[in-house]
């Protein structure tokens, strides 16, 4: 319940900062209104369409059990062992290793690998990839991601038109209509930053939960461990290109080194995920014997 809590607080401290920003910029009433609709507007179009434009920016292409008849056989037995609807089946093209799931429920989720994921991983390893997107499907993380990632978007757009604003002259306003052009021009600083610093916050409290998910779905937690590192040391050598804001839904930081450190990066330390599941690996032996 501490991951969903703090995951609940950052959603409404990101919508509440999109909402605060066009206030403060836009001034009195009507700003308070624009930010309401832009943070409704935004949540709703990620529900709707978040799980078609991952797919898009990673060039997925969905495949049946005749194309792909193992990895299609796994996600249906851990999809019957969790009791969730099949979700999609995508493979990414490239020799990259990485997977992500997206969609906003269980009925409505896809589960995407790569091609590369595909030709590295041993199969029991691939088991845990695919149950911990699986996880991230029945925690409702796919959604929180997208919707995390469009608010950020709709932050560092606004920051961005009203940037422009300053620059070409639209700096001049009623004091009665908002704030100082000083406090104006440090939101336009500020706010993609802390926008991105919450969005990335999310993602990272989200892994976590997966991990452990898969590790109790295919009850092989050193499995999904081992993957892990495999995937971190294939992952400096070929990231997977793609949009920044969809970084977050994949298994592993798909970024060559993480040289802004834990604040800056969509995912824990891979050294602590692994530490956290041959942890859970001890707790899962002990419970059996």
């Amino acid at each position: 319940m501490g991951n969903q809590f703090k995951t609940l607080v950052l959603l409404a401290t990101l919508s509440g900062l999109l909402i605060a920003i066009s206030y403060w910029v836009i001034g009195g009433s009507s700003g308070l209104i624009i930010g309401i609709g832009l943070a409704a507007v935004t949540n709703l179009f990620s529900w709707y369409q978040s799980d078609k434009i991952a797919l898009a920016v990673y060039r997925a292409q969905p495949v049946t059990e005749s194309q792909a008849p193992g990895l299609y056989r796994m996600v249906k037995k851990l999809s019957d062992r969790a009791k969730i609807p099949m979700p999609g089946v995508y493979i990414v093209p490239g020799q990259t290793a990485n997977a992500f799931a997206t969609g906003r429920d269980p009925e409505h989720a896809a589960v995407a690998v790569t091609e590369g994921i595909l030709q590295i991983l041993p199969e029991d390893e691939l088991e845990g990839v695919i149950a911990h997107e699986l996880t991230h499907i029945i925690n409702r993380d796919t959604l929180t991601q997208a919707v995390a990632a469009t608010v950020a978007g709709a932050i560092s757009f606004l920051a961005q038109m009203v940037s422009y604003s300053l620059w070409f002259g639209g700096g001049s306003r009623d004091d009665d209509r908002g704030g100082n052009p000083l406090g104006v021009l440090l939101t336009v600083i500020l706010a993609p930053v802390a926008a991105t610093i919450i969005q990335l916050a999310i993602s990272r409290t989200r892994e976590f939960s997966a991990d452990a998910g898969a590790a109790r779905l295919t009850g092989n937690p050193r499995a999904l461990a081992r993957a892990l590192q495999r995937l971190e040391l294939t992952a400096k050598q070929l990231p997977l290109d793609g949009n920044p804001a969809f970084e977050p839904l994949l298994i592993i930081n798909p970024i060559s080194g993480q040289f802004l450190g834990n604040l800056f990066s969509s995912h824990p330390a891979t050294d602590a995920r692994v530490e956290e599941l041959l942890k859970l690996e001890r707790e899962l032996t002990t419970t059996v014997y």
